[in-house]
């Protein structure tokens, strides 16, 4: 197994815009609930905090994680951390983030609302990584980017990123102004962007930060070894769900059992996995137990040979997942707009 104890978290350049990052990053949502239960503001700065100490300095955050609280609770964190060694993301453009009644906006007048309203629940002076968290396909994202552009001069955010953007919106925000960063789902049985989106993303010297590299939690044993708790948001998700799940199960078995032939957990070949995928993606994974995030960071040090990576690459055969990415009903839906569609025929998509 990965010791993390010897582990130094290296830093890396996140896009070509000169964001220099920890190699490993972590998702804060959880701390304020989704896929369980809130914690207290002590536990979740101590969770923060130890993944400073540990050489994670990129923390990611969004205005609408915990409806506002995750922001005032990161905010709370770096208080007690140097705010010049901490890269700090969050992202606006989610309204309402209910799965039957997901509202998105991205008008100018409405980045600007969002950015100096996360300015002070964070209780910063500035945002290193702002992303449009979803496009507001009733915008042109020429708009949207305008305003992002006009933040960063006035040296209220440093770099902008997007957040699930196609080829096109990203292409077109780019040349408005440099992209550093796009988020997107990527894991060992998520892996639709690999045909477009990461051969853009090299193109452009976007760098590529990859949320839920563990599957929402699958590969460290979520919904089997760990159970889903009713209040969590995952049971509403296909692939942890009925016969999806049993059929899952069997794909968690296979790396469960690389795992135990490495000597590594199967969190951390998953995480590994992502890693050697390139210097230019930096996973943030997310987690609320010490223990976790100790074992993520020990993802670093895990060695795998070419063949190794095949491996692990085939035993997760992607039409073998059994269940869509997104939650139930998500990609079927029509998205709701809070703008009036524009008569340009170039909105974002």
């Amino acid at each position: 197994m990965a010791e993390e104890n010897n582990i130094q978290v290296p830093r890396v350049k996140l896009g070509n815009q000169g964001l220099q990052v920890s190699k490993l990053g972590f998702g804060c949502m959880g701390l304020s609930g989704a896929y369980n239960s809130p914690l207290s503001d002590e536990d979740g700065i101590n969770i923060i905090k130890h993944a400073y100490n540990k050489g994670i300095t990129f923390f990611d955050t969004a205005d609408i994680y915990g409806n506002k609280a995750n922001e005032v609770l990161v905010g709370k964190a770096l208080k007690q951390l140097p705010r010049e060694n901490i890269q700090l993301a969050t992202k606006f453009g989610i309204v309402n983030a209910d799965i039957s009644n997901m509202v998105v906006k991205g008008t100018p007048e409405y980045v600007r609302s969002c950015c100096e309203a996360s300015l002070k629940r964070l209780d910063v002076d500035y945002i290193d990584l702002y992303y449009q968290h979803r496009v507001d396909k009733s915008v042109p994202i020429e708009d949207t980017m305008g305003e992002l552009k006009k933040l960063v001069e006035e040296g209220k955010i440093r770099y902008i990123g997007l957040s699930e953007a196609s080829p096109d919106t990203i292409r077109r925000a780019h040349a408005v102004h440099p992209i550093t960063a796009v988020q997107m789902e990527w894991s060992l049985w998520t892996r639709d962007i690999e045909e477009e989106i990461i051969p853009l993303c090299r193109e452009l010297g976007i760098g590529i930060v990859p949320y839920s590299p563990l599957g929402r939690g699958f590969f460290g044993g979520r919904a089997i070894v760990d159970n889903v708790t009713a209040d969590s948001s995952l049971t509403l998700h296909p692939r942890f769900k009925g016969d999806n799940l049993d059929k899952n199960k069997k794909i968690y078995g296979r790396i469960e059992s690389l795992g135990k032939k490495h000597q590594y957990t199967p969190a951390q070949l998953a995480l590994a996995w992502v890693f050697k995928q390139g210097e230019d993606a930096v996973p943030i994974p997310g987690t609320t137990k010490i223990k976790n995030l100790d074992q993520n960071i020990g993802a670093l040090g895990v060695k795998l040979s070419e063949n190794d990576l095949k491996e692990l690459s085939d035993a997760v055969p992607i039409h073998e997942v059994a269940g869509a990415r997104s939650y139930e009903g998500l990609d079927n839906m029509v998205w709701k707009f809070a703008s009036t569609p524009p008569k340009d025929s170039r909105v974002s998509t």
